[in-house]
């Protein structure tokens, strides 16, 4: 049994033979010829893929460990217009990662617009790519430690078409959605919400004894 995860081939293995722009907005979106190697000996013909080119992008979950409190944000998503549930979504604070930024930089940035909360310490959570077979964005995910105590209100910024709620909820409320939820009605239910939570559940006893 092979327990190296490392896959067999890596970005020398891949050719590039054109790259050109579809189109260029509020994202971008390139047409890519390539041809790359195969398992069994030899080269691809040449295709052609539409990549959604997109940066960084960092996701913080907000925690309170003496009160038992979860902070999410809650805003109109685009991509959510054919939900059931509607295109509110409840999600981390989150945000794009600018030139010479840092990550750490880009979350405390995040927090303080999103949720007007000044913070100090985060927890790495981890990074990921949340849809690699068609888009270049990898998003890094932090928890931050929190006094959430009477923190709800109306947070964003008006030149980005921000209208931000920031909801302060139990975490049991949270943990019962996150396990008896799914579907399109689920007010959680996008990735990176989900993979903080369920961090916060293996962490949580050791959050809470280090606050």
């Amino acid at each position: 049994m092979d327990k190296d995860l490392s896959p067999r081939f890596g970005r020398e293995d891949v050719e590039i033979i054109a790259r050109a722009p579809v189109f260029q907005g509020f994202f971008t979106l390139l047409r890519v010829r390539l041809r790359h190697r195969l398992y069994g000996g030899g080269w691809s013909e040449e295709f052609e893929r539409e990549l959604f080119v997109r940066g960084a992008a960092v996701g913080v979950l907000l925690y309170d460990p003496r009160r038992q409190l979860v902070g999410l944000v809650e805003q109109f998503r685009i991509g959510a217009l054919a939900r059931s549930g509607g295109p509110w979504c409840l999600e981390l604070v989150a945000g794009m990662v600018e030139d010479s930024e840092s990550l750490e930089s880009v979350a405390r940035r995040e927090v303080l617009e999103e949720a007007g909360i000044a913070v100090d310490g985060l927890h790495h959570i981890r990074s990921y790519m949340p849809s690699p077979g068609g888009s270049s964005e990898r998003i890094h995910l932090f928890c931050a430690l929190v006094d959430l105590q009477g923190a709800e209100g109306y947070f964003g910024l008006d030149q980005e078409h921000e209208d931000i709620r920031l909801r302060v909820l139990p975490l049991a409320a949270v943990l019962e959605a996150l396990e008896t939820g799914g579907g399109e009605g689920c007010a959680i239910d996008n990735a990176a919400t989900i993979i903080g939570l369920q961090w916060l559940q293996l962490h949580r006893t050791e959050l809470e004894s280090n606050h």
